[in-house]
């Protein structure tokens, strides 16, 4: 098995992760962000998080998609309410281990 066009791909495969995260970072510190842009690129993360998350959160309990809707409205009441993220995620799947145990689930 020849074994050079696997590191080829490989490397080619690392060039082109790596320099759109590279070019952006030795150039953007020498620009002059407004404070208002400063904090959208701030929020980019979370909404990307938030976009992978919230769409599978619906199909946590096969079946029984009213019990999602209980703890989804738990967990954004919690981030309302300024919890942190770990008692937010607690309180989210108690709601709906609670309802399923009552339920009989």
């Amino acid at each position: 098995m020849d074994v050079q066009p696997y590191v080829l791909i490989i490397l080619g495969m690392w060039a082109v992760s790596y320099l759109p995260r590279l070019v952006p970072a030795l150039f953007i510190s020498k620009l002059k962000l407004s404070a208002y842009f400063k904090r959208f690129l701030d929020l980019i993360p979370y909404t990307a998080m938030t976009a992978l998350v919230f769409p599978g959160i619906f199909y946590s309990v096969p079946g029984h998609m009213e019990v999602t809707y209980f703890g989804a409205a738990a967990a954004v009441l919690s981030a309302i309410l300024r919890l942190p993220l770990a008692v937010t995620v607690v309180i989210a799947v108690g709601v709906v281990l609670g309802i399923m145990y009552f339920q009989g689930m």
